[in-house]
């Protein structure tokens, strides 16, 4: 693909055009120290507004943000190297200078290497429901999650969520709002109505219907408060149903 052609899937455009390869950046986290927290400044040479994008996939998502927010740092991370392929290719071919992607998953990264009160946003969008209920223990939202969360966010920090499983959008409607100050958000994203994530576009062309919300960390609890409160919460052992196993296959054929 040459310089300024613009990238489609599904039939909606990537965000960004790419660029003549002396505008490119470098956005590659290559690897992650073995132990963190990570120095955000220092990644990035500055001190801006920290936006955390957790499972990214191919980076859509972090690209839309990071062009039309420019003063705001991106950090974004996915578990998947084959994905985070595509989105460092695509951000170095954007000249994204405020993003950076690396390769690890989302529990161990929030957990290990991000400090008290670090990032501005946490992101996640189409968390996997793992339908195999012997696979239920690795699903990503739980009590312990949700206290990584509200204590990597700076006070009146957001956590954005999004998902097109009703159980799993159950689950977290009953458990965010112990942490966050939350508001589903029933109306699609007005940046990006065609959807934000390549997942969402997917459940929208196929009728399915995506649940949206963000919460904004509740600074009257604090750490201590918050794991106790994390003990008496339930897990996520829900059962789901319908014809997401299909969209979850479909997803991952060609990132």
């Amino acid at each position: 693909m040459q310089s300024d052609e613009v990238e489609q899937e599904f039939g909606v455009p990537i965000p960004g055009r790419i660029l003549p390869q002396e505008e490119w950046a470098r956005t590659a986290v290559k690897r992650l120290p073995e132990a963190g927290p990570l120095d955000f400044g220092s990644i990035f040479g500055r001190e801006a507004p920290l936006m955390l994008d957790l499972g990214c996939g191919n980076g859509r998502s972090t690209l839309l943000s990071a062009l039309a927010r420019p003063e705001v740092d991106h950090f974004a991370i996915d578990v998947l190297p084959v994905v985070i392929r595509y989105a460092t290719r695509r951000g170095n071919q954007r000249g994204l200078a405020n993003v950076r992607f690396a390769v690890k998953d989302a529990e161990t990264f929030v957990a290990r290497y991000v400090g008290d009160a670090s990032a501005n946003e946490v992101h996640l969008y189409h968390p996997q429901p793992y339908h195999d209920a012997r696979q239920a223990h690795r699903r990503l939202v739980t009590p312990r999650f949700a206290v990584d969360v509200h204590r990597a966010l700076k006070p009146g920090g957001l956590f954005v969520v999004q998902t097109d499983n009703p159980d799993y959008w159950a689950y977290m409607t009953r458990l965010i709002p112990h942490f966050f100050d939350f508001e589903e958000h029933p109306d699609l994203w007005p940046d990006s109505p065609q959807g934000r994530t390549r997942r969402e576009i997917i459940a929208l062309q196929r009728g399915l219907k995506v649940f949206r919300g963000v919460g904004r960390r509740r600074n009257a609890i604090d750490e201590g408060q918050a794991l106790e409160l994390a003990r008496k919460l339930p897990a996520p052992t829900f059962r789901t149903r319908g014809p997401w196993c299909d969209l979850d296959r479909l997803e991952r054929e060609s990132p």
